[in-house]
């Protein structure tokens, strides 16, 4: 029994040595990185962060770019086309927390290791990841060879097996791993560009097979068809759909159930009612919408080639699958309603506007008129205006872009939106979103204070009100080019409430800076034309509130910060006309 108590004191002994000496060491290095670390190859043990930043700071140099290699070309990428940058202190930091890690096991057998094997981390560094991608898929466009996939074609009445031939491609996702552990471990030799091989090609037998498959479909007919739409696939149509492999194509049956849905696809449309002689009138009938149901028609369209294919039927016709969905307000609901009476009214002016700017102004208030808001449903101007180009009808005017007034499209949704503003602040609901423009526009100053405007740009700016009534709202506008001027109207059930805007107060007013002349050689000598208009800048500030009885709902303040502009003018330095 003793030499048994003895051996375990002697244990006993020899743990608190060794516990002792782990402490000691710890104790040592309490502020420094452990020995046998290193980074890119630069020894760091023993140092404190500061002095192993500083040490990898003096003997860190990355080369200007990373060489690429292949069998057929070499490239290079420059460091600076991709943002690369690399941290000192972070890498430091790193390489000290590296047997620091809080977990106690770890840390020693990391302690063990290191004391007889180095440990060579990386550095700690980082790039534009687009960036890197974008040069790696040029370097791959280059390198890519286009493997021919194997297809099946028509030739007279007979059908034509492409077997297809391999190519190869560019392993991006190695290659990027590749390239940030060069870069991490400071390893300046040229990465070799892995290439990875496509290889579709058919066997003898799996293009007899494709073959066959072909010419059980050649004389087949699939009618697709959604009252008044129809799409006829002949059998030739119909090969693309089969895929080599024994399946069908889904990519391309994707693709023919998008086509679908673009011709049979429609919006609902709900009833649009004016505000006649105190009452709601229908203006426009509600219309159901339509929606393709996708996976059901690929399911569709896969089991009917199936049928085709294995057996002796020559036509199939079906039904696309669709969803049918109901507007929200119907005709039937016009008494349902609660539109009452006008709860506000918001006026602009555009006088002096060109053609094309009047044009637009008809056209954006147009998509308002006759609109229904639910009760606590957000009123987006941008949802509901929609797209705003030459496609959708819009004409050149002036517009603000990158500091300047120019040509482009849908000058003149702005007065549009500013109207809808002051109407809604006249009907006292709760203004979610505006914004002021960038400087004062003269037309939004006729007849009208400064600091009422309300900018809109998809989708970095919209203006957005909150129905807060009972009731649903009813929005109508009124365009009279013979007045030069745009009227919005909100209808509803007044429910008691006032609203008041204040007088707008200007806590700051810059003057614009001095004229811009530029040569410009596009115009004969002597013709002076200008291309923007100067305005003064001004800090202004709009008192809202709205109250019931003695109850304020709530209230709000409108802040414009308006930058001065400058007039600019083209000098012309050409020859005459």
């Amino acid at each position: 029994m003793l030499p048994q108590i003895k051996k375990i004191k002697y244990l006993l002994v020899i743990a608190e040595i060794l516990v002792l000496l782990v402490a000691t060491f710890n104790l040592y290095f309490i502020n420094k990185v452990f020995p046998g670390v290193y980074v890119a190859g630069i020894n760091i043990g023993g140092k404190k962060i500061e002095e192993a930043k500083n040490i990898l700071s003096g003997n860190i140099i990355f080369p200007e770019s990373i060489s690429l290699k292949s069998d057929e070309q070499n490239f290079d990428i420059p460091l600076k086309s991709i943002a690369f940058v690399w941290d000192p202190t972070k890498t430091a930091t790193r390489a000290y927390s590296y047997h620091r890690t809080g977990n106690i096991f770890l840390n020693l057998t990391r302690q063990l290791q290191t004391l007889f094997n180095k440990e060579n981390l990386g550095i700690s560094l980082s790039f534009d990841e687009q960036a890197l991608s974008q040069n790696l898929a040029l370097i791959s466009s280059v390198l890519t060879v286009d493997p021919i996939y194997p297809k099946l074609d028509v030739i007279g009445n007979n059908v034509v097996v492409e077997k297809g031939k391999p190519g190869s491609e560019v392993d991006q996702k190695l290659l990027r791993v590749q390239i940030g552990y060069n870069l991490s471990i400071l390893d300046t030799s040229p990465v070799s560009i892995p290439i990875k091989t496509i290889d579709s090609t058919l066997s003898d037998k799996e293009a007899d097979i494709f073959k066959n498959r072909g010419k059980a479909l050649l004389n087949k007919n699939l009618t697709l068809k959604y009252n008044p739409y129809s799409l006829s696939l002949d059998g030739q149509s119909l090969l693309k759909y089969l895929d080599p492999a024994g399946d069908y194509k889904k990519e391309e049956i994707t693709s023919l159930a998008e086509k679908i849905a673009q011709n049979v696809n429609r919006d609902p449309q709900n009833s649009i009612f004016v505000f006649k002689d105190e009452k709601v009138e229908e203006f426009t009938p509600d219309e159901d919408g339509v929606k393709v149901k996708g996976q059901s028609l690929m399911d569709t369209v896969i089991g009917n080639l199936r049928t085709l294919e294995y057996s002796e039927e020559k036509n199939i016709t079906v039904e696309i699958p669709v969803e049918i969905i109901v507007p929200k307000i119907k005709t039937e609901d016009i008494n349902n309603l609660g539109i009452k009476q006008l709860l506000g009214r918001g006026v602009s002016y555009f006088k002096g506007s060109i053609t094309g700017r009047v044009h637009n102004i008809s056209l954006a208030s147009s998509k308002f008129n006759g609109i229904l808001v639910a009760p606590q449903e957000t009123f987006s101007f941008n949802e509901t205006l929609g797209d705003v180009s030459a496609l959708t009808g819009y004409k050149q005017a002036y517009i603000i872009k990158d500091g300047r007034t120019i040509l482009g499209d849908g000058g003149g949704v702005c007065q549009v939106s500013t109207t809808l503003f002051r109407a809604i602040l006249d009907s006292g609901l709760p203004v979610v979103e505006r914004k002021a423009h960038s400087y004062r526009v003269s037309y939004y100053e006729q007849n009208s204070p400064v600091g009422l405007d309300a900018t809109v740009f998809e989708p970095t700016a919209d203006l957005k009100f909150t129905n807060d009534t009972p009731s649903y709202l009813l929005i109508q506008s009124t365009f009279d080019p013979s007045r030069s001027m745009l009227v919005f109207e909100i209808y509803g059930s007044s429910d008691g409430r006032v609203s008041y805007v204040s007088k707008p107060t200007i806590s700051a007013s810059t003057p614009p800076p001095e004229d811009l002349y530029t040569d410009d050689p596009t115009l004969p000598t002597g013709v002076v034309k200008q291309i923007d208009y100067k305005a003064w800048g001004a800090k202004v500030s709009v008192f809202y509130k709205v109250t019931k009885g003695d109850e304020i709902l709530f209230e709000k303040t409108f802040y414009s910060n308006y930058h001065p502009w400058q007039a600019v003018y083209l000098r012309g330095i050409g020859p005459g006309r």
